[in-house]
């Protein structure tokens, strides 16, 4: 396999993010393997999406889809778990990663579900097993409902959308309103220069702030594959800002319930006690699946799968 690893990370003695070998993992000690997966594309509405490829093509294929402003490459610790058993996919979204930009900045959700059914049309599955986080969840959800016949089995973490008690505050503005909200915040984006650092230990720093769950080890490595370099020398997030600005439209959340309940493979849903996304045992939403479960997880945040890391594989090796 080749590895897309920017050989500009491993230069400073400063900054060691690793050397091209096998190292300790996150939190089990497990050696993961630094040269990484096959670099792949393909095609979606025009654009140009990135995936990568684990190996393994024999075996039934799993898709590993990231959350907002995240990237494909901050699965690989579950990748690595997960490869010998599975056939292991992970797309970056449009306008993350190493996907596309759109040139419209269009980031709605029936984009972001398209590319996904295109995804896996292109690469030929009858039926696929998804994990996937926040806005990955409610993509990987919504395309579950679409086309039950096509999923085996759904780990969902935080990805069912806002609560039922922030949704009715939102839908209790009126469209109009939220349409004014929307063009003034585009415009606000228009005039935004991605924000730029002057190294790479100071967007470690910012990945460290931002979850302070994280290991070092965790932040280095999400940070060598969610940033470039520009030209003037300074490091940036690999995604597009105009994400940052919601659709004012969607289907109605009577719609989005429906697709729940359209799902027929069984789904774990997985919640962090420490984040700020709503229990779906607790909020009432859990009654829209047929076939689902909830664990919760202590001492952990948004991301999970990061936080609690051995429990988190533990217990999606039992339910896959």
């Amino acid at each position: 396999m080749g590895s897309d690893a920017n050989p500009l990370l491993f230069a400073s003695a400063k900054f060691p993010f690793g050397q091209l070998t096998r190292h300790p993992g996150p939190r089990n000690g497990k050696p993961m393997n630094l040269y990484g997966p096959t670099s792949c594309s393909y095609i979606s509405q025009r654009l140009r999406l990135h995936y990568v490829d684990w190996g393994n093509p024999e075996a039934p294929p799993l898709i590993l889809q990231h959350g907002g402003r995240d990237h494909c490459r901050s699965w690989d610790w579950v990748a690595e778990e997960l490869q010998q058993d599975w056939h292991v996919i992970a797309p970056d979204l449009r306008g993350h990663g190493d996907s596309a930009w759109s040139p419209e900045g269009h980031y709605a959700m029936d984009a972001f579900v398209y590319d996904f059914a295109q995804l896996v049309h292109t690469l030929g599955y009858d039926q696929v097993t998804i994990i996937a986080h926040s806005l990955g969840g409610n993509i990987a959800s919504r395309y579950s409902g679409l086309y039950p016949e096509k999923v085996r089995k759904l780990v969902n973490i935080e990805g069912l959308g806002p609560s039922p008690e922030i949704r009715e505050q939102i839908e209790a503005e009126s469209r109009a309103d939220r349409l004014r909200k929307w063009i003034e915040d585009r415009r606000k984006a228009a005039g935004r220069i991605p924000r730029r650092y002057s190294s790479i230990e100071a967007a470690f720093a910012r990945m460290k702030e931002e979850n302070a769950h994280l290991s070092d080890e965790q932040a280095r490595h999400l940070t060598a594959h969610g940033t470039s370099r520009n030209e003037d020398g300074t490091w940036s997030w690999k995604f597009d800002n105009y994400l940052n600005v919601w659709s004012p439209t969607d289907i109605p959340y009577a719609d989005q319930e429906a697709l729940w309940e359209a799902i027929t493979c069984p789904i774990l849903l997985l919640y962090g006690t420490d984040s700020w996304a709503s229990n779906p045992e607790k909020d009432g939403r859990i009654r829209h699946f047929r076939d689902a479960r909830v664990i919760e997880y202590a001492n952990a945040g948004h991301w999970l799968h990061h936080d609690q890391f051995d429990k988190f594989v533990a217990d999606v090796k039992a339910f896959l």
